[in-house]
Formats: C-alpha cells, sequence, structure tokens
C-alpha cells in the first residue's frame, strides 16, 4: 500500500493549494493558509497542451494539490511517496 505523504516528515516542505487561475504562461494558487503565489512551470509543461487541459480540470475540480515550498512546483506523484522513498 502506498505511503502518504502526511505520513512522513517530507509534509514539512508541501503546502497545500489550490488552483486560483489558470492562463497561459501562468498558474496562480492559493495555499491552504490564504496565499496566493505563481506555480513555476517546466519549459516541457508550458509547451503541453496535455498539461494546460489538466490544469483546468482541476481548476474546475477544486482539487487541492501538493506544491513544492522551495520551488513552488506541483509534486509528479500527488500525495504519494515515491516508491524509492518508501
Amino acid at each position: 500500500m502506498p505511503t502518504l505523504i502526511d505520513d512522513t516528515k517530507m509534509i514539512n516542505n508541501i503546502v497545500p493549494a489550490q488552483l486560483a487561475r489558470v492562463f497561459y504562461p501562468f498558474i496562480l494558487v492559493h495555499t491552504e493558509d490564504g496565499r496566493y503565489m505563481h506555480m513555476n512551470i517546466s519549459t516541457k509543461e508550458k509547451q503541453d497542451p496535455l498539461f494546460w487541459e489538466s490544469m483546468k480540470l482541476i481548476l474546475r475540480s477544486k482539487i487541492w494539490v501538493p506544491i513544492g515550498r522551495k520551488y513552488h512546483q506541483m509534486l509528479d506523484n500527488g500525495w504519494q511517496v515515491p516508491a524509492e522513498e518508501n
């Protein structure tokens, strides 16, 4: 069974956030503690239409996503700990 970030020390480096605005080439997130920040997006993500469509779906669904505190990027594995770190 996968381990959740909440059950590890990794949670200290994560901020839960909801997407507030998605407009190319920016994504604005609203954090759990009420702050707004721009999510950093890679060059590859900026050029990927499927990425932008996914972000719009997440925005409409109002899903909470994990954002790294240091780099302001969405975690690839969502709320699960990557297999090599279990």
